[in-house]
């Protein structure tokens, strides 16, 4: 079996209807696992106090903010190149969880920053390309809302995707670009050294998992409420024509 059949619709909406709820199921054990752990029961740090706990949430949303355009763009030039409507419908359900886990990091890093740095921003390197990230998000799905041919607005919006693609990579890469930057480097390395202690590790990479899972039920929960949404308005204009 090829794995472009999968873009054929019907065959997305038969595999994917058992595949979503077990994605929600996972993720709701693993971010509950995950952050209870996290919270309730990992000591405070020696420097930033209680303050280190809001990692669970911060570090797993920026991971998927940014990774979620990462996977648009993906879903965007195979749109381009192949023609798959399913391929750009899961892009366009994809902005929106994006969006939303944009937001998460840049409130959650403003706690953070508040107390660490003495004020909720600065327009540090990482910090600014995330906040044009931001906005790429909400152009993004205004673009869609604003064209009424679909196959044009997934045109315009993979160009737009890719573009922001700069700033998405500049998000995850910026502090080794730019060392002068307040924001530090990553919590999560494969060189051991960088790693934050296992204490606060363990149920960081949990609540990660988490927030993938829940990424992923969402994007596909997304795209089959599109291609229902496509199939409603196929039926619509032909019944009009009748």
């Amino acid at each position: 079996m090829s794995f472009w059949e999968f873009a054929n619709p019907k065959k997305f909406m038969d595999w994917t209807t058992p595949v979503v709820p077990w994605m929600a199921g996972l993720s709701a054990v693993f971010l509950a696992v995950g952050l209870i752990w996290g919270f309730f029961f990992t000591p405070d740090d020696f420097r930033q106090g209680s303050t280190v706990k809001i990692i669970y949430l911060h570090v797993p949303a920026a991971f998927i903010a940014i990774n979620a355009w990462i996977m648009m763009l993906v879903a965007s030039l195979i749109w381009l190149v192949r023609r798959h409507h399913v391929s750009a419908l899961a892009a366009k359900a994809a902005a929106p969880v994006g969006v939303t886990m944009t937001v998460i990091g840049l409130a959650t890093g403003a706690i953070w920053g508040q107390p660490m740095w003495g004020t909720y921003w600065a327009w540090d390197p990482r910090l600014t390309s995330f906040l044009i990230l931001f906005l790429f998000y909400l152009g993004y799905m205004a673009l869609w809302a604003a064209i009424e041919d679909p196959d044009t607005a997934a045109d315009l919006t993979s160009v737009l995707c890719i573009v922001g693609s700069v700033f998405a990579l500049l998000s995850r890469y910026a502090v080794l670009f730019w060392n002068q930057g307040l924001h530090q480097g990553a919590s999560l390395s494969l060189d051991a050294e960088e790693n934050i202690s296992d204490v606060f590790w363990q149920p960081l990479v949990i609540s990660m998992a988490g927030f993938v899972l829940l990424f992923i039920a969402l994007v596909l929960l997304g795209t089959r409420t599109e291609i229902r949404l496509r199939r409603a308005k196929a039926l619509s204009a032909r019944a009009a024509r009748a």
